[in-house]
């Protein structure tokens, strides 16, 4: 037994109440087990209780043992001077003159069995071997959850971000939308890199783009090295003038090459990068104002200049491959950058016609390909859009790996099974 499993029984009553008493013999009737409260105080708030002869409003505190009142020194906190009813595991002293009620004797020893299970297994996820006993019209409703919960937790994170640039949001997107050019091996780097570029200098440059390569590439350190080529000497020579005039200093660290294709080399992403930038003017308000996905396509289908037709690297010649951004990079920059920011913004400023929006993009696009997703397609749990994966990625990184089995709605779905089984078979 552990003291959420407790809290969870108590919230979703899942004991027996027949012939309900505390330990004084004092009937107990539960008309309100109350609101679970994850913030200081007692764990549940607004109960409505009749003890005895009187019914009670107020707050439920949940132990393992009663004396684990004088542990946590509630006696001295005055947010539990509300609590009219202190529920325990087992009851193993007399503390003080609340009711008490113990509840060891009248859970489901079948339900504590697989609660066990769920937190000792060791396949890809707790529930694998029961995972398919989830209802579709049950798995819609929980995946819908956790998208929210994931959009809301990317929101908190954005919210990071805004704080340190005043709240300016195009300035924000412009610093995620760097860092999703990085992938995952450059990302840190790329928002670096767009941290020590504003928005309003890149503005001031953008119809030139030898001018915003060389203010990217040289940020990033990147026209350190002899050129022999003509164009990289021009963009050699831009970086060291505007580095001059603006008093820029390049970030530290260093743009990684090794174990990745070439088309992701960070010279290609942000050779590209300045080419959205010198085609697209007011980069964030597009997103707000765009009304279907493939307008976001369009805007992102960016080609790099000609130099880079034929070269990964500045000064190396390749054979020719024109630079074009990928719809699955395109894909991604939407799933990981684009919406979670648009829903912020929505969520922010309460517009919920741009948090369908959002939502309705991700519906729009292919389901991610990755090693958690795989995990679940071979349970049997089927994965049909961005949504679906976002919702999949979110389960397994917040609950599964973190064995919150009872917060979970699948997790909850199979233990209430189990219960209602028992009940049935001693019915029988």
């Amino acid at each position: 037994m552990t003291e959420r499993l407790l809290q969870y029984i108590w919230q979703v009553q899942y004991y027996n109440a027949s012939g309900l008493m505390t330990i004084d013999g004092e009937n107990v009737l539960v008309f309100a087990a109350g609101t679970h409260n994850t913030n200081q105080g007692p764990d549940f708030l607004n109960a409505r209780i009749r003890i005895g002869d009187f019914t009670w409003s107020g707050s439920v505190e949940l132990h393992l043992r009663t004396s684990d009142w004088q542990r946590h020194e509630h006696e001295q906190d005055p947010l539990y001077n509300n609590v009219i009813l202190h529920v325990v595991w087992d009851h193993d002293a007399f503390v003080n003159d609340l009711p008490v009620l113990e509840l060891k004797d009248r859970i489901s020893g079948l339900l504590l069995q697989q609660y066990e299970f769920l937190l000792n297994a060791t396949g890809f996820i707790p529930c694998g071997k029961q995972i398919m006993q989830i209802k579709e019209i049950e798995w819609q409703r929980w995946k819908d959850r956790l998208v929210a919960e994931r959009m809301l937790r990317k929101a908190e994170q954005a919210d990071v971000l805004l704080k340190q640039n005043n709240y300016h949001w195009a300035e924000t997107f412009w610093w995620l939308l760097a860092r999703s050019f990085g992938s995952q091996v450059n990302a840190d780097f790329f928002e670096s890199v767009a941290r020590s570029i504003p928005l309003s200098l890149l503005s001031r440059h953008k119809n030139q783009i030898h001018q915003l390569e060389a203010l990217l590439l040289g940020q990033a350190g990147l026209l350190n090295a002899c050129m022999g080529e003509d164009y990289p000497v021009l963009l050699q020579r831009e970086y060291g003038f505007l580095r001059h005039k603006y008093s820029l200093d390049p970030v530290h660290g260093q743009a990684l090459f090794l174990r990745m294709r070439p088309v992701n080399f960070p010279t290609v992403r942000l050779a590209q990068l300045a080419m959205l930038i010198h085609q697209t003017t007011h980069l964030f308000s597009k997103v707000k104002e765009a009304e279907e996905l493939k307008e976001i396509f369009q805007w992102l289908e960016v080609t790099a200049n000609d130099y880079w037709h034929y070269h990964y690297r500045l000064g190396e010649v390749s054979a020719f491959k024109p630079k074009k951004i990928g719809a699955g990079m395109i894909e991604s920059i939407v799933i990981n950058t684009i919406v979670p920011l648009l829903f912020a913004y929505a969520h922010f400023h309460g517009e919920e016609v741009l948090k369908a929006k959002a939502l309705r993009w991700l519906m729009q696009l292919s389901a991610e390909s990755n090693t958690v997703i795989d995990g679940f397609m071979e349970l049997g749990v089927g994965t049909f859009n961005a949504f679906d994966s976002q919702a999949m990625l979110e389960l397994k990184s917040q609950y599964c790996n973190q064995r919150r089995c009872l917060d979970c709605a699948a997790g909850n779905v199979i233990l209430q099974r189990g219960e209602k089984e028992e009940k049935e078979e001693k019915e029988e």
